[in-house]
């Protein structure tokens, strides 16, 4: 258990600040002189003198759920696409599927951002949808490929001779063989994830702009970083920890099971 205790510090870390920090902000913050180390203020003020603490501890939640949830919805649809495409016979079915996905993954996804974004600024569900669409197109062509080699297994062919189900073969054993890829993915899609909502709110086309958000305040407060960098180096702290440390803990889940996998070979 000890290998996971860095990494899961660092994922707690922001994860509790965006789960529990609102009850512990102010109600009614006052405002100070702006970027003032000090005065009464933990980690002094940001560009209009408000605590940053009270920031911090109030802009977790849109950055970390939106991420989030924008992962689950592009796995939610992409893995259905992938086994499709990955185990239909049908090539035309394949093409029909994989083809606009790839029209998709033409598009610079800071361009798509931009754009969709801002018909809508100011709805995290617009943003969760902008940015499960971008990894759409990634996540099935991985989800694809890895059900075109394990759908290639004698296994598969075996229980399709004694009348499994296509959805059968595709949820109990195309779907279960292939969890160590998509785990391997889900680390650095969930780290996309949290790039592209922190570029939305940095470019002002995220959240509206009397939201709090942690990639908002680094945008806001880069002015007076050698005045009073609390303001940007804080929040940029819990972005990069969440970040890292969501990776480190898919790595070393990974490698404990290829462990447990030879030992028990």
């Amino acid at each position: 258990m000890n290998r996971y205790l860095i990494p899961g510090a660092l994922v707690a870390a922001p994860v509790l600040v965006a789960l529990f920090g609102p009850l512990f902000a102010a109600d009614d913050p006052a405002k100070d002189v702006a970027f003032v180390l000090g005065g009464g203020h933990l980690f002094g003020t940001d560009f209009v003198g408000r605590d940053v603490l009270d920031e911090v501890l109030l802009g977790g939640r849109s950055l970390v759920f939106t991420a989030l949830t924008a992962t689950a919805c592009t796995y939610l649809l992409a893995l259905p696409l992938g086994l499709l495409a990955g185990m239909t016979r049908n090539r035309l079915l394949d093409e029909v599927v994989m083809r606009p996905l790839d029209l998709l993954l033409a598009v610079p996804s800071m361009l798509m951002l931009l754009l969709l974004a801002a018909l809508s600024p100011g709805q995290p569900w617009v943003l969760v949808a902008v940015v499960a669409l971008i990894n759409l197109p990634d996540v099935v062509r991985i989800t694809r490929a890895a059900a075109l080699s394990l759908a290639a297994r004698p296994a598969v062919e075996a229980m399709r001779l004694q009348g499994e189900s296509r959805a059968r073969i595709a949820v109990g054993y195309v779907a279960r063989a292939m969890r160590r890829t998509l785990a391997a993915d889900l680390g650095t899609r969930f780290t996309g994830a949290i790039y592209l909502v922190a570029s939305a709110s940095f470019l002002g086309v995220g959240l509206s702009p009397q939201a709090g958000d942690w990639a908002a305040m680094v945008d806001r407060n880069r002015t007076g970083l050698f005045l009073q960098p609390w303001a940007v180096v804080l929040p940029a702290l819990l972005i990069i920890a969440l970040s890292v440390g969501v990776n480190l803990l898919f790595d070393r889940w990974l490698r404990q099971s290829d462990t447990t996998f030879l030992e028990a070979r």
